[in-house]
């Protein structure tokens, strides 16, 4: 293949010793697992390679910038992080050439959809697992500790299905637990009374779609984020529906939930049954669900830990100190 050569100019608001490494050596790990050639003179980077490597090297250092400019900083681990995930992206792309687009598509083995800076792939084999679950079954469950990747993965499987035409919308729901499921006594519209209790799935939106498309879509209904108080009495045709923080839905409030499913529908449950907010006398929904409805066919659960965190290293070790903390309680 023919080789082309692209320069690259460092934005001036990056400190650009935090872009490179200390002695270049950002650079150095990049031409180590890609195939070009990168060399930086000033505030320009030159890649000289295939137009695939060129490419991929590229939207890595975007994200590098990106990490800069959020956190400040650029460590070791987020360095190997991006390029381990750019890897896993370019593995699919090498094998999937025939496909119109294989990070976008749903149907591509690991790859679940093309975010705003990056793909979104499923890395550990719980994770893969999962996708495989929603791939096969109309509901699935998805259990676990925070920082797995449930409420993320979930909301890209949905963009995916929705840009494939596999559904007409995605709708997203959350208990608002500490509002009483009311929600009444807070000022503002229905948006600005929910927002605080669905952040976490506007983040996850927010990632992957440029901020004026969500709005539009979420103009247009295409895409509707609700407390899970206002699901009573719907029934949800041709829709990607997702229940995050599930935990915190009582046994009543799952079974509505569940029933508004409609044709060419698929929902994802997602939770935490060790961080319940219910009362103690108040059995979680996402608890009770799992000895009524294992075995049924179209309906999968998928079961996390925390070899499956993919936040900061120290998540899966705090994950760790309380399980251990707990059990001990217990003895």
């Amino acid at each position: 293949m023919e080789l082309i050569e692209k320069k690259i100019k460092i934005n001036p608001n990056i400190d650009s010793l935090l872009l490179l490494g200390y002695n270049d050596s950002n650079i150095s790990e990049l031409e180590k697992r890609f195939g070009a050639s990168i060399a930086v003179r000033g505030d320009t980077i030159t890649i000289r390679g295939e137009n695939n490597e060129i490419k991929m090297i590229e939207r890595i250092l975007d994200e590098f910038q990106y990490i800069i400019k959020a956190k400040g900083e650029l460590s070791n681990d987020q360095v190997a992080n991006v390029i381990e995930m750019a890897t896993d992206a370019r593995t699919q792309f090498v094998h999937n050439e025939s496909a119109t687009m294989a990070a976008s598509s749903v149907t591509t083995e690991g790859i679940i959809y093309t975010g705003r800076k990056w793909n979104i792939v499923a890395k550990t084999p719980s994770q893969k697992e999962y996708w495989r679950q929603v791939q096969k079954n109309d509901i699935v469950f998805s259990i676990g500790p925070a920082g797995t990747g449930k409420t993320f993965l979930a909301v890209a499987m949905a963009l995916a299905a929705l840009k494939n035409n596999e559904v007409s919308r995605v709708v997203l729901s959350r208990p608002a637990v500490e509002a009483g499921e009311s929600l009444g006594f807070l000022p503002g519209d229905l948006n600005e009374k929910v927002v605080p209790y669905l952040r976490p799935l506007l983040d996850a939106l927010g990632d992957m779609l440029l901020p004026e498309k969500l709005k539009s879509m979420t103009e247009k209904g295409i895409i509707e984020i609700v407390p899970l108080a206002y699901m009573r009495g719907r029934t949800l045709n041709d829709s990607f529906i997702i229940l995050d923080e599930a935990q915190n839905a009582t046994s009543t409030q799952m079974k509505m939930f569940l029933t508004r499913l409609g044709k060419n529908s698929k929902a994802i449950v997602t939770g935490d049954i060790t961080q319940t907010d219910l009362p103690r006398s108040v059995m979680s929904g996402l608890v009770h669900i799992q000895s009524i409805l294992q075995g049924i066919e179209g309906i999968g659960f998928v079961y996390f830990d925390k070899s499956d965190v993919v936040r900061h290293r120290l998540v899966a070790a705090i994950i760790d100190a309380y399980e251990k903390a707990e059990a001990k309680a217990q003895k």
